[in-house]
């Protein structure tokens, strides 16, 4: 099971929040953000906090500014993960929520933006959302992917990379300590696989997306790794 820092800073949900709307995308109620006229996509796979998370959706919008139609599947059904649930387990969870089901339902998801012409298509996953999108990578069914404070993510799944991938990492992570992600790195570089890896000092996980908005340190360092993120997909997805 995934370990305490997957669940600390844990966001308070928001259904109405950002400036996007929510619509079903072949069956999956889904953010969205920005216009179909760009015809590229940036699929944002959450965290097991699910996608009514506030900073996510600000983020979202912040990629829709700079020209990309941005999604935001709720992968999770409406279920995102609770805490301190006693009749529901952070195991019993991810039982129900496997990032192997992330992925399928990443595909459909995939296919729906294919039929409204979108030509090409980005991902970033964070935490939970990173082992969907590293399986996205591996099969080449987005043309660049970025992982922020990823978790479950191998050496084998980075040995299967097919498209440009960049990783952010925090200093302070035990689910993906700094010298894992320099071995992504390296095993990325042997491969040929243009890539891009940053680790983010004094950074805890999660920080991209559940850090404190009124703590200007943590905004400036999830807005460094946004820029990160964006700088990537405006260089792959065109």
């Amino acid at each position: 099971m995934s370990g305490p820092q997957c669940c600390s800073n844990p966001p308070t949900l928001d259904a109405a929040s950002g400036a996007g709307h929510v619509e079903n995308l072949s069956g999956f109620n889904t953010y969205v953000s920005g216009s179909l006229q760009s015809n590229l996509a940036i699929l944002l796979v959450s965290d097991v906090f699910g996608y009514e998370a506030p900073n996510l959706r600000k983020l979202a919008d912040k990629v829709a500014a700079a020209g990309f139609y941005v999604v935001v599947p709720d992968f999770f059904y409406g279920e995102p993960l609770v805490l301190g649930n006693p009749d529901r387990t952070k195991a019993d969870w991810l039982k129900d929520h496997e990032p192997a089901k992330g992925f399928e339902d990443a595909k459909v998801i995939i296919d729906a933006l294919g039929s409204k012409g979108i030509s090409s298509i980005g991902a970033a996953g964070f935490c939970w959302g990173a082992k969907v999108v590293v399986e996205l990578s591996k099969v080449a069914l987005i043309q660049a992917a970025v992982m922020l404070h990823p978790s479950f993510v191998t050496v084998d799944d980075i040995n299967s990379v097919k498209v440009p991938i960049a990783i952010l990492g925090a200093e302070i992570d035990q689910m993906s300590p700094p010298e894992l992600v320099k071995q992504f790195g390296d095993i990325l570089k042997a491969n040929a696989v243009d890539s891009f890896v940053k680790i983010f000092p004094k950074c805890h996980h999660g920080w991209a997306v559940r850090y404190d908005v009124n703590d200007p340190t943590a905004v400036d360092c999830a807005n460094e790794a946004h820029k990160d993120m964006l700088d990537w997909f405006t260089k792959y997805v065109n």
